[in-house]
């Protein structure tokens, strides 16, 4: 069956936001007197809701307190901090110029997706943006994958989820979609073979030729 329809992730996959996530999460910790993490340490928090990932890390913390700070430093500087990946604008426009259905899929809250996909002018080859509510609807990748498949109509053979974390391709398998994971990311190889991925691409270069082998 050919594919139809192919789902992106955003921070990691289109674009490099770390520097805008890290300033964002370190404002929020230090207004609940926590201490800030290193550049090294911000990546683990790159992709998993953070309702989930901040109480782990520090328990006690009120997460929905530490949302709230990040957020109104994202909304009003920390979605700007943020650069595309070499050669993506261009993979994005060829798939949608040739037919694909092309829509987002990001744990990014979907205000902010589309204040930055409109930032860099890519809003136009994308058929949706999709990402989790700010009340927390969505938080999970694969509830949001799920409710993809029948927003657009496409049977999950039809579709690819296109992702640099493990939790773009456990979300993928859960939903029976293909996963293709990207290398050029916050997740490493053995990341994302260690969640299931098959196939893994080291550039965008690559990206439309293997989306065009996957059957």
């Amino acid at each position: 069956m050919a594919v139809t329809t192919l789902f992106f992730d955003l921070d990691g996959t289109v674009t490099n936001n770390v520097d805008g996530i890290a300033r964002c999460l370190n404002y929020a910790l230090e207004q609940l007197g926590f201490p800030a993490l290193a550049d090294d340490e911000v990546t683990a928090f790159i992709g998993p809701p953070f309702r989930e990932s901040l109480p782990r890390r520090f328990p006690g913390i009120d997460a929905e307190a530490a949302l709230h700070y990040y957020r109104h430093r994202y909304e009003h500087t920390g979605w700007r901090e943020n650069s595309l990946y070499d050669g993506m604008a261009e993979v994005i426009r060829q798939l949608h110029l040739q037919g694909f259905t092309v829509a987002l899929c990001t744990s990014k809250p979907r205000v902010f997706a589309e204040k930055i996909l409109d930032h860099f002018q890519l809003t136009r080859y994308f058929d949706g943006i999709h990402g989790p509510e700010l009340d927390g609807r969505f938080d999970h990748k694969s509830d949001l994958l799920a409710h993809l498949l029948a927003h657009y109509k496409v049977a999950p053979a039809n579709a690819v989820m296109i992702g640099d974390r493990d939790k773009d391709i456990m979300a993928a398998l859960q939903v029976g979609v293909h996963p293709l994971g990207v290398l050029w990311g916050f997740g490493s190889r053995d990341e994302l073979l260690g969640a299931g991925a098959e196939r893994l691409i080291d550039s965008p270069a690559q990206l439309v030729h293997t989306v065009h082998s996957i059957t």
